[in-house]
């Protein structure tokens, strides 16, 4: 059997393991998917005539103005002078990305500075030079393991995030040049992508992202000089329009659905009401299936099951836009709705370090709604601030912090209600499996949870018992985050692998096996944590967990681990247990944040230095550890992905033994503190 045939065996396989339900809309999707082939060029080349017909419309300006006029959550024009008020850089660091996006110049998934050409090349990775051809989406290989190319930069592109500052600027100034290219740059967008026929079509939740940017452009935009012209009107909305019915049409819906199904639903709703009466049914539709998906993709206490702190936040952006749009529009949303968005965005404070930034649980692609904000991609303080002001809650706006001009472009004026006078305390989210030790600048998250996806994989990695670790509000333990996805098969397997987490390893097996060295989003589910106590108080937080994943090795192996955050003296202790009938070797790696250097002091004793930008606190500091057993460490070179397509080098220190029963300890402080001086 050849390679191609063997993976088309194993597809079927996974496929006729689905319920019933799923295999035969499965089969009626892959139907349509044929026929389209030959009716997609038809649906593209749609007349006026016919478009205005679908909408019960006579004139294109009549219509484009009736648009304009529909209600939209989000600020369609903004005051200038409250801008400047409430966030006083913003608007110059505004003109200073939209003469960026005017010259071209984009910075997208890592690619550092790069200048897209005239008429854009929307279906070129830039990084890497590759382009895929036009043809059929279904018929179109984007995903080659041998090819030097992400994909992901082409769609990147395509999503035109990159060029909301022109909308921006356009309102804060009323310099039409801006959008005007925004409109030239639309004009070759649609030139340059059939509907159906290019990479672009390939991945239905990239349609869905056009969705949200393009509405949001229309309602910055249409009043504008440069937007007069009937012809591109025209085929703005019509191109805005197939972007609906094919997200209808191939909604990524599996029998367990992720974000991708989360945004196609989402961006149905957004096109439904943008349209208005036409669009009633695909805007009905996509509600449905969100208010379905909300309690099935996230827990009770409020987390996306996908096991990641960046999946977490575009999700819950994906869930909150279509309910702003929809009580815009006059439309109910109900409490249950409401009550878990508000516990998504708890969650968010929760996670979110003294720092202002998240830790690097799961993978992570970047992946927003609508960025209007300029703060580092790790910082969701905003999200629990849109959150608050769409609840109404008094809790979260003074949990929120951070930079306010996302908040601004979607609640106004309201936005200066935000603070962070609320600091979250330690909490337990017992459902998702999550832990988190704090108190002011101190900051433990622990993960003792299931493998994302509901046992799939997704976006969760093998860091089951992982945990990251601030003090002093200094960062100084930290996982490895995500680097890339289908760029580098090699790199997608290594960040995502125990090995790149802070949690045991042993025989070199993976916690959760992989599927095979091509499944990139699925494990097999064979942790099964186990959390076995937490106790939290105003001087103390407590952690004990374990998991069952090396059950399945012929002598099983058995692995506690215990975590304790002393507040008063501003120490953390780490201490793993481990027992099996027979000798195994364990490694046990703990990674150190980028930017905090490491020297052995004594036998048993590390000294870390943090530097100057990490320092909250005026302080170095400690890590001493002990053993049963004998016992190897050795400071090894190591990568920590912060963003996609990036990735900061640091250090490891690695433990490991071969014994058959052993306890090793760890305790870490602040040198300068009285418990420090007692080791």
């Amino acid at each position: 059997m050849t390679t191609g045939l063997g993976e088309y065996y194993e597809r079927i396989c996974r496929i006729l393991k689905k319920p019933p339900g799923f295999i035969l809309r499965r089969v009626w999707q892959e139907v349509c998917a044929q026929m389209d082939c030959f009716t997609a060029p038809r649906m593209g080349r749609m007349s006026l005539a016919s478009l205005l017909a679908r909408f019960g419309q006579s004139s294109l300006d009549t219509w484009w103005s009736a648009l304009a006029n529909r209600p939209y959550p989000l600020q369609k024009s903004l005051d200038v002078a409250a801008l400047d008020a409430l966030c006083p850089a913003a608007k110059d660091e505004i003109l200073k990305r939209a003469q960026a996006a005017l010259h071209r110049n984009v910075n997208v998934l890592g690619s550092g500075t790069i200048k897209l050409s005239t008429p854009v090349e929307w279906s070129k990775d830039y990084a890497s030079g590759y382009s895929w051809e036009k043809g059929y989406f279904r018929d179109i290989d984007y995903n080659n393991s041998e090819r030097p190319s992400d994909v992901k930069m082409a769609w990147e592109v395509s999503r035109m995030q990159w060029a909301i500052p022109l909308g921006q600027a356009w309102v804060l100034t009323g310099n039409d040049g801006f959008a005007a290219e925004l409109r030239k740059l639309l004009e070759e967008w649609i030139d340059g992508n059939p509907y159906g026929q290019t990479v672009n079509w390939s991945c239905t939740m990239e349609v869905a992202m056009r969705i949200f940017t393009w509405t949001w452009f229309f309602h910055m935009c249409s009043a504008a000089p440069s937007w007069a012209d009937t012809r591109f009107r025209e085929r703005f909305l019509k191109t805005l329009w197939l972007h609906g019915i094919f997200t209808e049409r191939y909604i990524e819906r599996s029998d367990v659905n992720g974000n991708h199904f989360t945004a196609d639903a989402a961006a149905l709703v957004v096109l439904g009401l943008f349209f208005g009466k036409n669009g009633e049914r695909l805007a009905n539709f996509g509600w449905r299936e969100l208010e379905r998906e909300l309690p099935l993709q996230v827990t009770p206490d409020g987390v996306d099951y996908e096991a990641s702190c960046a999946y977490h936040r575009l999700v819950t952006e994906l869930f909150l836009l279509p309910a702003c749009y929809r009580e815009a529009c006059g439309l109910d949303v109900s409490d249950t709705y409401k009550e878990c968005l508000r516990r998504m965005a708890l969650f968010t404070a929760a996670y979110t370090k003294p720092t202002g930034l998240c830790p690097l649980w799961g993978d992570a692609d970047d992946a927003r709604v609508l960025p209007f904000g300029h703060q580092n991609i790790n910082d969701h303080r905003y999200l629990v601030g849109l959150v608050g002001l769409y609840c109404n809650d008094r809790n979260l706006l003074h949990m929120s912090g951070g930079p306010l001009l996302e908040a601004i472009y979607w609640f106004g004026e309201r936005a200066k209600g935000l603070s962070d006078r609320v600091f979250p305390s330690s909490q337990l989210f017992r459902d998702a499996g999550v832990v988190i030790l704090r108190k002011g600048g101190n900051h433990c998250f622990i993960d003792c949870g299931p493998v994302g996806l509901a046992g799939r994989g997704g976006h969760g990695h093998n860091d089951c018992l992982s945990l990251e670790l601030v003090l002093n509000g200094t960062p100084l333990i930290t996982d490895c985050g995500s680097y890339v996805y289908t760029k580098n098969y090699r790199e997608r397997q290594a960040f995502r692998s125990t090995a790149s987490h802070n949690t045991p390893q042993v025989d070199g097996e993976e916690i959760n096996r992989w599927i095979s060295p091509k499944h990139l989003w699925n494990l097999h589910n064979d942790a099964i944590p186990e959390l076995l106590e937490f106790l939290a108080n105003e001087h103390t937080a407590f952690f004990k967990g374990s998991h069952r994943a090396y059950d399945r090795l012929g002598d099983a192996v058995k692995i506690i681990r215990q975590c304790t955050l002393d507040f008063d003296n501003v120490c953390f202790t780490l201490s793993d247990s481990f027992s099996a009938k027979h000798a195994h070797t364990v490694t046990i790696p703990l990674h150190l944040a980028p930017g905090v250097t490491c020297t052995q002091a004594a036998p048993q004793r590390f000294l870390l230095q943090p530097k100057a930008d990490l320092l909250q606190a005026n302080a170095d500091y400690f890590l001493d550890w002990n053993s049963d057993v004998p016992c190897d460490c050795e400071i090894i070179p190591a990568r920590v992905s912060q963003s996609y397509g990036t990735y900061r080098k640091t250090v490891k220190l690695q433990w490991s033994f071969h014994t058959e029963k052993a306890n090793i300890q760890w305790t870490l402080g602040a040198i300068n503190n009285s418990h420090a001086s007692q080791t």
